[in-house]
């Protein structure tokens, strides 16, 4: 049995899957200081429902909470954005999904929108 079938049957997030939770449910509660694309453009898109991010050369600040946040959140499903102003609800179905799919790392969960999200 490999490490992956454990936490699901423990129904245990791995580290990197709590810090995305954590980080998503920060986000979600504190969604005014962050900016939608909505606000920034004046052209609707089919990224309306993305935190816009801004731009920065500044390694530091892209490898920080703020920005790691926005990346994070706009490489959610649609379906689980679509619920943010519903707190208990996306809460639930955020870790419901991180379980579903047991990332070990952020990079995981970055590669996981390609694979599997367009079938959603």
């Amino acid at each position: 049995m490999y490490c992956i079938e454990v936490f699901k049957i423990l129904k245990i997030l791995p580290l990197s899957a709590q810090y995305i939770y954590s980080l998503l449910i920060f986000v979600v509660n504190n969604r005014n200081f962050f900016l939608d694309n909505v606000e920034s453009y004046t052209i609707k898109t089919q990224n309306n429902n993305n935190l816009h991010p801004p731009s920065s050369h500044l390694t530091k600040y892209q490898k920080g909470v703020h920005y790691d946040g926005i990346r994070i959140f706009n490489h959610l499903p649609a379906s689980i954005k679509s619920i943010t102003n519903k707190t208990k609800e996306f809460k639930k179905t955020l870790k419901r999904f991180l379980l579903d799919n047991s990332l070990y790392s952020m990079d995981e969960f970055l590669i996981l929108r390609n694979n599997v999200y367009s079938s959603l």
